[in-house]
């Protein structure tokens, strides 16, 4: 079954959010391509169930790593 595309860009949305908000010293344009990069990474996982935790996961260990 394939997944509802509006429902990705809220997920995407929620995570840039909270991850925003962990990470100000990184801006928007940053933690959004760090976040979407993890989930085109996962985007084509039959399970679903998990992908937003994964991807959340994935982008803030990203983040850590990162310059400002």
């Amino acid at each position: 079954m394939p997944h509802d595309l509006a429902d990705d860009a809220n997920t995407i949305q929620e995570i840039v959010d909270r991850l925003c908000a962990k990470f100000p010293q990184h801006s928007v344009d940053t933690v959004r391509a760090v976040v979407t990069e993890s989930y085109d990474e996962l985007n084509e996982a039959h399970v679903r169930d998990f992908v937003a935790v994964l991807v959340e996961k994935q982008a803030k260990k990203r983040l850590k790593h990162l310059e400002p």
